[in-house]
């Protein structure tokens, strides 16, 4: 479907129409006799040779943003490239229907559907909202029984929605839930069943309910297709020696990602067994509570090193610093790491970067504090992203990182497009030489954790430092921004942030004007996020322009009424507005707590809790 859902709007009954009614003045000119052969050959119609042309040009377009524009051409290209779509996105699951997404293509093979908006990860979205998956597996199994992957984010999936899937697709091979939840172990053991072609099984934070079955002996005993296995976010205990045997049989298996009750003698079984792993989560890194000895006389250097192809390492935890001197031999190897389970600290943390030299994705919790991020960067010239997650969130604590690790990154790694920050404190210099140093930052993403705080060193808002990264940084698309900022920060970002796709707001702004800003310029804005901020219903009615081109407006503990999202409602019938309560209490006081906005061809869903208000 694409970003864009708009793009199916063009559909109408006469789609199917492919060649247009003969004209009786030209009959004869669509008839040929080759010379002295006697056989007539028929020459196809003008628009049929298009279109047999365009499918076999458009098999060459694959990004999304290309195919939807290829489809805006006419209504032929429009025809051929439905035809010709093997991969459907849908970034809002409610933006159009299952039955109309499977009319319109109709040779899908692979299925990507984001549901919840992502401030539904910090529990800010009331549990039980939607984005149930259920509609739309109903309708694939009807229309794609050659469906061959899934993949979902922030969606409701129950274990029946598992077995239909299992059930309907024959040649299913890729199953990817990312963020989502209502399934359990008994949803997983179907697929691991029925699913004899099945490649992948991703299981990526999602929420996984524990029904007691062990879904890892349900695979199939004859040699599996698997080459990625991620379970990292289940959290009951698995069948190790099922997996073991899992693991024997998979030839082909490349990424492998553990959850905490794999010990690390137990891992060190598993490495033995696949050493073409080029994919690796740990698991807990720690010894099991009955046999701390036994696993301590393993020789994990060795079991490291035959890991000849690993380049993503990730996991770690439970860890014992002291194992991590296993992990050595692999380090020079790394393009990415991730320590962001790993409580360890900067000492911990300097033998092991120091070998890192290609690494290009490092994800670390703060605990390595800013000598920790000193050595990443006087290490990783290659790195690419960065994600620096906090021990403990609460914003009455000093933090261990500051404004000189990001300086130091900045400095030090160049070649840096995406970053997130947590941090207790941060100067403007800091950011400001951000800018300078990584002009080619696409994702900056700075969580000041503390309302309104100013920069630390001076006092001042932090205004100028996120206006030097929407100036400096010319190909930013992703921004997230924090601590105390003035209206000034938002006029910065409406006059230079003309890329900018994604944004985040928190506890930011004076007045309306701030929100105006960012509506009024902001062309490319398609997703906006933003809570405990005073914008009111003017800086709303200021978006009317916009709106239609937006994938969703989310507003929390804002100055919304409901008298001004009702205007917004009336003005722009096709795109749907939703008032909700934080909870299941009564509504109290004289704003909405929450604004859902996003446009749909469908108009409202038939699936509307009770604390939702659709206007």
């Amino acid at each position: 479907m694409g970003d864009d859902p708009s793009s199916s709007s063009q559909m109408s009954e006469d789609d199917d129409d492919r060649s247009p009614p003969l004209d009786p003045s030209s009959s004869n000119k669509a008839r040929n006799c080759s010379s002295g052969s006697g056989c007539d050959y028929i020459i196809p119609y003008p628009d049929q040779v298009l279109e047999n042309v365009l499918e076999n040009v458009l098999c060459f377009l694959t990004a999304r943003q290309d195919r939807n524009a290829a489809s805006l051409v006419c209504k032929s290209w429009y025809r051929a490239e439905a035809l010709t779509r093997s991969g459907l996105f849908i970034g809002n699951c409610y933006a159009v229907s299952p039955r109309r997404a499977t009319a319109r293509f109709t040779r899908v093979r692979a299925v990507s559907i984001k549901g919840k908006p992502r401030f539904a990860d910090f529990n800010l979205m009331p549990p039980n909202w939607g984005a149930h998956f259920r509609p739309w597996v109903s309708a694939m199994a009807k229309a794609y029984p050659w469906l061959e992957k899934v993949y979902l984010k922030r969606m409701s999936v129950t274990d029946d929605d598992l077995a239909l899937l299992a059930e309907s697709f024959p040649g299913f091979k890729e199953l990817l839930l990312v963020c989502c939840d209502g399934f359990g172990t008994s949803g997983l053991a179907v697929v691991a069943s029925k699913c004899r072609q099945l490649k992948v099984l991703d299981l990526i934070e999602s929420e996984v309910l524990d029904d007691d079955v062990d879904w890892i002996c349900c695979f199939p005993e004859s040699l599996t297709c698997l080459e990625s296995l991620i379970f990292d976010c289940v959290e009951c205990h698995i069948n190790f020696e099922a997996l073991e045997r899992l693991v024997m049989r998979s030839p082909l298996l490349k990424k492998l990602r553990l959850n905490r009750h794999v010990s690390i003698g137990q891992l060190h079984r598993l490495m033995v067994r696949a050493p073409q792993l080029t994919h690796l989560g740990t698991g807990s890194f720690s010894t099991l509570e009955g046999n701390p000895q036994g696993d301590q006389e393993l020789d994990y250097v060795s079991a490291f090193a035959a890991c000849k192809s690993l380049v993503c390492l990730s996991g770690f935890r439970e860890i014992l610093p002291d194992q991590l001197p296993a992990i050595y031999p692999v380090c020079a190897n790394l393009t990415n790491l991730n320590f962001s389970y790993a409580n360890i600290t900067a000492e911990q943390l300097i033998p092991v970067i120091r070998h890192c030299h290609k690494l290009q994705i490092f994800w670390v919790l703060d605990s390595v504090c800013d000598e920790g991020l000193k050595a990443v960067a006087a290490t990783c010239k290659e790195l690419r992203e960065l994600r620096v997650f906090p021990v403990n969130a609460r914003e009455d604590t000093e933090g261990p990182v500051s404004e000189v690790g990001l300086q130091a990154i900045s400095e030090g790694c160049r070649k840096l497009q995406s970053i997130l920050y947590f941090c207790q404190r941060m100067t403007n210099a800091a950011v400001i030489a951000m800018s300078k140093n990584c002009p080619d930052l696409v994702v900056f993403r700075l969580c000041i954790m503390g309302r309104h705080r100013p920069d630390h060193a001076t006092g001042e808002s932090m205004d100028e430092g996120f206006g030097a990264i929407v100036m400096n940084c010319k190909k930013l698309t992703r921004l997230a921004v924090s601590g105390l900022l003035t209206d000034q920060a938002f006029s910065y970002i409406g006059q230079f942030g003309k890329l900018v796709r994604t944004l985040s707001v928190a506890f930011a702004g004076d007045s309306d004007m701030g929100l105006k800003y960012l509506l009024e310029g902001c062309p490319k804005l398609q997703k906006l996020e933003i809570r405990d901020s005073p914008f009111g219903d003017s800086a709303l009615r200021s978006g009317l322009h916009h709106y239609y081109n937006m994938r969703f407006l989310w507003m929390s503990s804002c100055l919304l009424t409901r008298e001004g999202c009702q205007d917004v409602a009336q003005a722009l019938p096709r795109l749907v507005v939703e008032v909700m309560k934080s909870d299941e209490e009564e509504e109290t006081g004289e704003y909405v707590d929450i604004l859902y906005l996003y446009r749909s061809l469908e108009g409202q869903r038939d699936d509307i809790p009770k604390f939702v208000d659709i206007l």
